[in-house]
């Protein structure tokens, strides 16, 4: 098992300055990249202080200048807000400016605060059926010349400039919870990205018997890659769990404004909605909390990360984007990095050394 990072620039006051901002994601970045990360994911958000990211690719190729090793993804683009030629385009030029490490991950969006903006009138769920139409037609024009006449766009024959420098295309990835995406995006060749959630540990299995059907429906296709993300926060003294909690509580009021659209969102901060309009009220017990995410000592990281071995996962993705303070994002890399990965990798090593002996 690989692991990642998902990281974003954010703000929850206006008293934070832009430039403490991204110099904290570019330190985080840097960290990431010394200690080994496979891929750093930035996602797409518009008109959010709390997830400042109007274009990833401009995101990633700042990054891309300031690293030498960790893949750089989106995770995720939002499909509905862009047009297919533009999108080709774009992603290629993002995959040459940082040197062919460029992972596009793509969803049908999530807020649908952001649809209202962005695509008036479009509810968040039909924004599969833009992906749908977009993945498929991006690929085209990434081989060549291609005329393109569908539900959502209709274009003439064209092609994206510049092509990818990564041979074929950019490893592409889908972001799913349901079974007809996991099972569409296998059948196009895409690898997955998902997330429990808030979840108990039993929905990591559930997903990974999701995307197991799916391989298994799709033997044409070769197995593509599994992700799965989680907020994570790792921390020396078991006792110290209350204050990442905390945050995740705060945070997940502010993400229901968003989601359910019942809140105010003022100059670009989302106000948190209050308990009594929360969904799924078990997911801000603060005791379900610590134990559902990836929250713990690197002992108790590990014991959890099993799950997610167990259930076939590629990359585990360490989510830090949640308002937890910046030294406690450090401090969670470090620990990662220092006593998490080495057990992974050790194991990985013994298994080689199994296949060498037998």
């Amino acid at each position: 098992m690989k692991f990642a990072v998902s990281l974003s620039m954010e703000r929850f006051s206006p008293d934070v300055p832009m430039q403490t901002v991204m110099a904290n994601l570019l330190e985080l970045a840097k960290i990431a990249d010394a200690g080994g990360f496979e891929t750093l994911w930035t996602s797409e958000h518009h008109t959010l202080e709390c997830t400042i990211a109007p274009n990833p690719f401009q995101t990633l190729t700042w990054l891309g200048q300031h690293t030498e090793r960790i893949r750089l993804g989106t995770a995720t683009l939002a499909a509905a807000y862009w047009h297919p030629i533009r999108l080709a385009g774009e992603a290629a030029l993002c995959d040459h400016l940082t040197q062919g490490r460029l992972e596009f991950g793509i969803a049908r969006g999530s807020y649908q605060y952001e649809f209202d903006r962005m695509t008036p009138g479009l509810q968040q769920q039909e924004g599969v059926g833009y992906m749908k139409e977009l993945v498929p037609a991006v690929q085209k024009l990434w081989t060549g010349d291609y005329a393109h006449d569908g539900h959502y766009w209709k274009f003439p024959q064209t092609a994206a400039v510049p092509k990818p420098l990564q041979k074929g295309h950019p490893p592409i990835w889908v972001a799913a919870r349901d079974p007809g995406t996991f099972d569409w995006a296998v059948s196009i060749g895409a690898n997955i990205l998902s997330t429990p959630l808030s979840l108990p540990a039993a929905e990591i299995a559930v997903l990974g018997e999701k995307f197991n059907k799916a391989v298994a429906d799709n033997p044409h296709v070769p197995r593509p890659r599994f992700m799965m993300q989680r907020r994570t926060c790792v921390y020396a003294n078991a006792n110290d769990w209350e204050l990442p909690v905390k945050h995740s509580m705060d945070f997940g009021r502010a993400f229901e404004n968003l989601m359910q659209n019942i809140g105010t969102v003022h100059n670009g901060f989302p106000e948190p909605v209050p308990f009594e309009s929360v969904r799924g009220k078990d997911n801000y017990n603060p005791e379900n909390l610590r134990r559902n995410l990836m929250f713990g000592t690197p002992e108790e990281i590990i014991e959890k990360l099993l799950d997610y071995e167990a259930a076939g996962v590629d990359q585990y993705c360490l989510g830090l984007t949640f308002n937890l303070p910046f030294e406690l994002q450090k401090q969670t890399l470090r620990l990662f990095i220092d006593e998490v990965m080495p057990f992974f990798a050790e194991r990985e090593r013994a298994r080689q050394r199994d296949k060498v002996s037998a």
